[in-house]
């Protein structure tokens, strides 16, 4: 972890140069002029041991950077007799570079906290007993034993004790989940008051939690448009800036006057140094993205993170996005003589041994379930079988009639349920209607994506009618409904090329879309691993108020880049004339340049405050706990 300032030794350096510059500087003033020489050369040794070494390492490798044209000043002006103005050049380029590598590891911070979360040791059950090992040697299937207050070591599934998980410092979410016996866990929640036992579903070296750190820290590899821009402008600089400086002392040869004009090559040479424009850029992805993990955002490269802050438009899958993927039984129509729970019982008896989600919602809305003989499906239609000396039938409406209901059939369909029909004896015994209830918080993500001036559409392969229906109470008017994946591809590919735009969805279904969208984002908890891989954003969580957050923050991000290249550019453009004809001498272009560099960093390190949108996170989550009947 990164220590107070005052005991980081790799300030010391600065430190110590800065320290006997200043004694140089009044033993000067005090008519010392040979001690202040020695105390200023000193001064110089100390502050150019922290870049001199690496700027010739490079050379040597054939690469150019800004340590070497600080290097060739500091001599030029030694050279010149200015040892006190290379004296002071050392001093602030070393401080700059510490500070710099300060702001970077502060960035990282929020990575190395995430993985504070995984306890060092932990309880593991043993057929002898509970033993306690450290968290890295968890192996797969084994099964953990978690007391109250104690953070899980690894991803698992729990096979014993109800309990509830804090997840917020994982996955932002601070309304506490339930888990029981079959529920999935992640890496890093803390347990509540009751004891689990977690057989675990990765090791304690590979799971989640550090998944995400691995890929958060690996996101300033690939590096976004605004990072190339000011690697295309500061790397010929660096040889330009040689050349440009060799042409003015060159120049002072052929006008008789090669001290003066050689001085100021030196100064044009500190003048035009992209030291801030280098460091511009990465300082404000790092924290950005750093900052964006803690609140269960994971951005997956530097370039993902800049076109996140571009996005006009955002697609959304229904099934498991805006809804929750958990079919219920919302509504049971009846045909004159039929009993409602009746109607219930013989569809669920069918539909026992369906896999269909359908079929599942179905039985757990049903009572009493008796058995059902000779049951036989019929793919995409329904299911027959006999039930307690009946012929029952449970299917669609493209299979079986809902005759004197189909009234009642049009309206639940325009309500957005899936309409069952059950018969029985040949006769309409009744319609189940079984909906995927909306996300409590789907509605108001949309309308926060709209403030934000953000175009919504929904993709869907659901039918038109449901989808509609479904899109209504979200507050989305563009839907675009019985979508295949290559459909919904193709969909996205025409969105993106009018305007950037990104898809949200879960489902492996979904993994062509977000891989052709400008960006795509994955709900990483109940994600298939096919839409997490496909994606350039992934959640930990599943709050869907996290995508206006997250744009809103990259958006952020990106006007603080472009302020940053900015104020980099403007700084050499000021100061190149000012050099030039010795308006400025060397210790007054390297002040203001070496100041201009700490500003960025400062700047850049702004970029990890957390988006406004998201304090507001958890007062809705508490206000919309309920579920959402649409």
């Amino acid at each position: 972890m990164r220590p107070p300032w005052w005991r980081d030794t790799a300030l010391l350096p600065s430190t110590i140069a800065g320290v006997l510059l200043l004694a140089g500087y009044i033993l000067e003033w005090s008519g010392l002029p040979i001690p202040a020489v020695i105390l200023q050369a000193a001064a110089l040794l100390a502050g150019a041991y922290t870049f001199v070494p690496g700027a010739v390492r490079r050379l040597l490798r054939g690469r150019l950077g800004v340590g070497l044209l600080m290097t060739i000043a500091a001599v030029g002006a030694v050279l010149l007799g200015h040892v006190g103005e290379a004296a002071a050049l050392a001093f602030l380029f070393s401080l700059a570079e510490a500070l710099e590598d300060r702001a970077m590891d502060r960035a990282k911070e929020g990575l190395r906290a995430l993985l504070s979360l995984i306890p060092e040791t932990v309880r593991v059950s043993r057929p002898n007993g509970d033993v306690t090992i450290p968290a890295a040697e968890i192996r797969e299937r084994d099964v953990l034993v978690v007391g109250a207050g104690e953070r899980i070591a690894t991803d698992g599934v729990v096979v014993d004790g109800r309990s509830s998980l804090d997840t917020s410092a994982v996955t932002g979410e601070s309304i506490p989940v339930e888990v029981g016996p079959a529920d999935e866990v992640i890496a890093g929640s803390v347990n509540g008051s009751a004891t689990l036992r977690i057989r675990a579903t990765a090791d304690g070296r590979d799971n989640s939690l550090t998944q995400i750190v691995a890929l958060v820290e690996q996101a300033h590899a690939r590096k976004g448009d605004r990072a190339r821009l000011a690697d295309r402008i500061a790397k010929p600089l660096v040889p330009a800036v040689l050349i440009l400086a060799a042409l003015v002392a060159l120049f002072g040869v052929l006008v008789g006057d090669p001290a003066t004009w050689i001085e100021r090559a030196l100064v044009v040479l500190v003048a035009a140094s992209p030291c801030a424009l280098a460091i511009a850029v990465p300082v404000t992805v790092i924290s950005a993205i750093g900052s964006a993990s803690k609140f269960g955002v994971v951005i997956k490269s530097g370039e993902a993170f800049e076109q996140l802050g571009t996005i006009r438009a955002v697609a959304l899958d229904k099934t498991g996005t805006l809804t929750r993927n958990e079919p219920t039984v919302v509504d049971v129509q009846t045909s004159p003589g039929v009993a409602r729970d009746d109607v219930l019982d013989w569809a669920a008896a069918v539909e026992g041994t369906s896999s269909h989600p359908l079929a599942a919602a179905i039985t757990a809305a049903a009572g009493r379930t008796a058995a059902a003989t000779n049951v036989s499906e019929a793919a995409g239609l329904g299911i027959t079988g006999q039930v307690e000396g009946r012929a029952i039938r449970v299917g669609n409406v493209r299979w079986l009639h809902p005759g004197d209901l189909g009234d009642s059939a049009d309206a639940m369909a325009t309500q957005g349920m899936t309409v069952v029909v059950v018969e029985a004896d040949g006769q309409v015994a009744g319609l189940i209607g079984v909906r995927d209830e909306l996300r409590p918080e789907s509605a108001e993500t949309v309308r926060m994506l709209h403030e934000q001036g953000i175009e919504t559409i929904m993709l869907t392969g659901d039918n038109e009618r449901t989808a509609r229906a479904i899109a209504e109470q979200a507050g989305i008017t563009d839907v675009r409904a019985e979508q295949l994946p290559k459909d919904k591809a193709e969909a996205i590919a025409a969105l993106a090329a009018s305007r950037p735009t990104a898809m949200v969805g879960d489902g492996i279904n979904d993994a062509p879309a977000l891989a052709t969208a400008t960006v795509g984002i994955a709900m990483g908890v109940k994600g298939s691993a096919a839409a997490i891989e496909s994606a350039d954003v992934a959640f930990t969580g599943h709050d869907l108020r996290l995508i206006p957050g997250a744009l809103a923050h990259a958006r952020r991000g990106r006007r603080i880049m472009t302020a940053n290249i900015g104020l980099a550019l403007a700084i050499i453009i000021v100061l190149f004339p000012l050099a030039l004809f010795g308006v400025l001498g060397l210790a007054g272009v390297v002040l203001v340049h070496e100041v201009a560099e700490v500003i960025v960093i400062l700047n850049g390190l702004r970029a990890a405050r957390r988006p406004r949108a998201l304090p507001q996170l958890a007062a809705a989550q508490a206000s919309s706990a309920a579920p959402v009947h649409v």
